[in-house]
């Protein structure tokens, strides 16, 4: 999904909790992965990889000039002869701490392995935020949490289960690349923004991914 869909997307959206939502959990990611911050470490379950949310953080970061929303992929099973920024275990979550952000993604249970690790990660400082499908032991984990579907309120941020993960990952990624969150009826900022992206696309930086 390009900027101009994403745009798109949050016109057909104005109304309801989503926009307001992710850009809000876009707020927390930025700002915990402020340029003082120890790096954007990104997992996913045994069964769902977050590569895609991965690539497009990485471009974002290019194009917004905020070189910590490039994420480190950690990854539960390394292929061999994979080039170094995609061959990071999940060993990388033991050396966790303070000033580190742990971005967990993944519509299903994370399963007790991945949420022993993130524990591991919380107790030694790490910021833990938790982009999935409503899991309570995980949300109960996160420093903040965003569910793309129902659950009982819990101390997360549940919205409407209206949209898909993968959907609410490019609405997450679009917004952390923002330079300010627009104003209610800032339709120049929106319009300026719009056009940002949609330059860059003519010109995307070197894949990583």
């Amino acid at each position: 999904m390009d900027a101009v869909r994403v745009a798109l997307l949050r016109e057909v959206l104005a109304g309801t909790e989503w926009v307001q939502a992710t850009r809000r959990f876009a707020g927390t990611l930025r700002g915990a992965v402020a340029p003082h911050g120890g790096g954007l470490l990104l997992v996913g379950s045994a069964a769902y990889e977050p590569w895609h949310l991965a690539a497009h953080l990485d471009d974002e970061a290019a194009w917004s000039g905020l070189p910590e929303l490039s994420p480190t992929l950690v990854r539960h099973r390394v292929p061999g002869g994979a080039p170094p920024h995609l061959a990071v275990g999940l060993g990388r979550l033991a050396a966790a701490g303070r000033g580190e952000t742990l971005l967990v993604v993944t519509p299903e249970q994370p399963g007790a392995g991945l949420l022993e690790r993130v524990h591991d990660a919380r107790r030694n400082g790490a910021t833990v935020l938790a982009l999935d499908g409503g899991d309570r032991d995980l949300h109960a984990l996160a420093h903040d949490a965003l569910a793309a579907s129902p659950a009982v309120p819990d101390g997360g941020h549940e919205v409407p289960a209206d949209l898909d993960l993968d959907t609410v990952q490019h609405l997450v990624s679009a917004a952390a690349g923002e330079n300010s969150l627009p104003a209610p009826r800032g339709h120049r900022r929106f319009r300026d923004r719009l056009a940002r992206l949609a330059d860059g696309l003519t010109a995307p930086p070197p894949p990583r991914w």
